[in-house]
């Protein structure tokens, strides 16, 4: 049997003698007939102290040290864009209106997905862009029939508290939790974190409240994953190609994949230029969703019968 501490287990045919200088070790004066039975347990308590730091450990890192803000190199401005979401077939589900409205150093952003079952996807994001972009808050919901469980939450960053919506046996309730609330959440802000993504890496990580349904702090991991060609009006333009993978951390997280519960990753192009723009996103848009697609888009005019 191998060392695993100071000592030596000396086992003879009638008893077994473990140290008396290794508190961990247990002193026992046993018949043969019960050796067995008294190394499963020096086993078992060994055993147990090896799972606890082990899980411990887990925690540890996933508390550890929050990852980068998202740098501000472009600055926010006014902004009315429309966008499409498509199911894998490519049949439209839905349309979405993205806005932004400045005032001062403090931009409100909204992302209102309008279905065509009737289901709403709206969130309404407030942000500083300093050096970074600070989340302020962020209110988010999803309702319908394209929605399993719906989610009514808000991350309220200087009051260090989230408020979400739950409904049990019928009824809604609302309940309130107090979170240290890191400075790096990108909570409505998802397409900054890949528009600025910083220069000279090409890995980012940042933080997420996410509903699950109760709320739970994740890790998004964005990493620079290659280059695409995309055609606009004849021509050809490169994109750059992002993966966003979803870290949830601590024992949770180590299980996920075993239980089939690691969200899927997400992935996304941005088009090059002197101002990046995020013009796709292939992803789920909750937990356990099915696969959209998320494109930027333009009006159509009719066509206009000419008159003899």
């Amino acid at each position: 049997m191998p060392a695993a501490r100071a000592g030596i287990i000396r086992i003879s045919r009638r008893n077994i003698i473990l140290p008396k200088d290794n508190s961990h070790s247990l002193a026992v004066h046993l018949s043969f007939a019960g050796m067995r039975w008294s190394i499963r347990r020096y086993l078992f308590v060994h055993s147990t102290h090896a799972l606890a730091i082990f899980v411990l450990t887990l925690f540890a890192l996933s508390a550890g040290a929050y990852a980068e803000q998202v740098p501000a190199t472009y600055k926010q401005g006014a902004l009315h864009g429309v966008l499409l979401l498509q199911a894998k077939d490519g049949k439209t589900i839905a349309v979405a209106d993205q806005t932004y409205t400045v005032r001062g150093d403090e931009v409100r952003s909204e992302l209102i997905f309008h279905f065509r079952d009737g289901s709403i996807d709206d969130e309404v994001a407030e942000f500083r862009q300093g050096a970074n972009f600070e989340l302020i808050r962020d209110h988010h919901v999803q309702k319908g029939h394209s929605f399993p469980h719906p989610l009514d939450m808000t991350v309220d960053v200087p009051k260090g508290q989230v408020t979400w919506q739950e409904t049990k046996d019928g009824k809604d309730d609302i309940q309130t939790q107090h979170m240290d609330l890191p400075p790096d959440l990108v909570n409505g802000m998802l397409a900054l974190a890949v528009q600025d993504f910083p220069s000279g890496t090409d890995e980012l990580k940042t933080s997420y409240m996410a509903a699950d349904p109760k709320p739970r702090l994740v890790q998004f991991v964005i990493r620079r994953t290659g280059e695409d060609r995309v055609r606009v009006g004849g021509t050809s333009r490169r994109t750059i190609r992002y993966n966003l993978h979803i870290e949830i951390g601590g024992l949770a997280g180590a299980i996920a994949p075993i239980i089939g519960k690691q969200p899927s990753d997400i992935t996304l192009w941005v088009l090059e230029g002197d101002v990046p723009m995020l013009i796709r996103l292939e992803g789920a848009l909750y937990p356990q969703g099915p696969t959209w697609n998320m494109v930027l888009t333009s009006p159509t005019w009719p066509s206009v019968a000419r008159t003899k």
